[in-house]
């Protein structure tokens, strides 16, 4: 069992590692086996495909980004926008810098065709994290008129706005740091209440 388990998890590492440095769809199966010290029997024994093997990258690594997104968007008052705000953002930050690899895996897929492998793959992910934000904002509107009616494209917009911060980080040009994450939540606040 333990054998089994190692594994599993010793091909889950190998192909998060590929597939955040070279995108999903150029790695290959007999690439991934070779990597990790596999047969393709033993790699479908675990996840049926390369598609599920992807899967279950998304879903080990992106629910507990879904769970700190999910409890940063609701413990809020009407006063604390801003710092709710805040907190969200840095659930994105702080998931990135604890898992770089799976970030930008993330951040590639979010991009990828809607139609294709990864940009199916992706999809469930992206639609929990939109709609925790959206819900955010929802909620907010009832204490702040002027977003009533705006919860899609703001948050489309600060997901956006987060994503590219975390996107700078991966490629070295910028911090993570509260003051940076700080700085982004309120260019964003200028724009939404202004």
């Amino acid at each position: 069992m333990e054998g089994e388990r190692n594994n599993r998890n010793t091909i889950l590492r190998i192909a998060l590692g590929l597939f955040s440095d070279r995108g999903y769809e150029a790695v290959g199966v007999a690439e991934l086996c070779e990597a990790s010290g596999v047969t393709k029997p033993t790699l479908y024994h675990y996840f049926g495909s390369k598609r599920g093997l992807l899967d279950a990258i998304i879903r080990e690594r992106g629910d507990p980004l879904i769970g700190r997104v999910s409890e940063a968007a609701v413990a809020w008052s009407p006063r604390e926008v801003p710092e709710a705000l805040a907190g969200v953002a840095s659930a994105f930050a702080e998931s990135a810098k604890a898992d770089e690899a799976f970030a930008r895996l993330r951040l590639t897929l979010a991009f990828a065709p809607p139609a294709s492998e990864g940009g199916e793959a992706v999809k469930t992910l992206n639609e929990a994290l939109f709609s925790r934000v959206e819900a955010f904002f929802k909620a907010a509107a009832g204490f702040h008129g002027n977003m009533r009616g705006r919860s899609e494209p703001y948050a489309a917009a600060f997901i956006g706005t987060v994503d590219t911060y975390v996107g700078l980080y991966l490629a070295k040009r910028s911090s993570l740091s509260d003051g940076v994450v700080k700085g982004a939540v309120r260019q964003f606040m200028y724009g939404i209440f202004s």
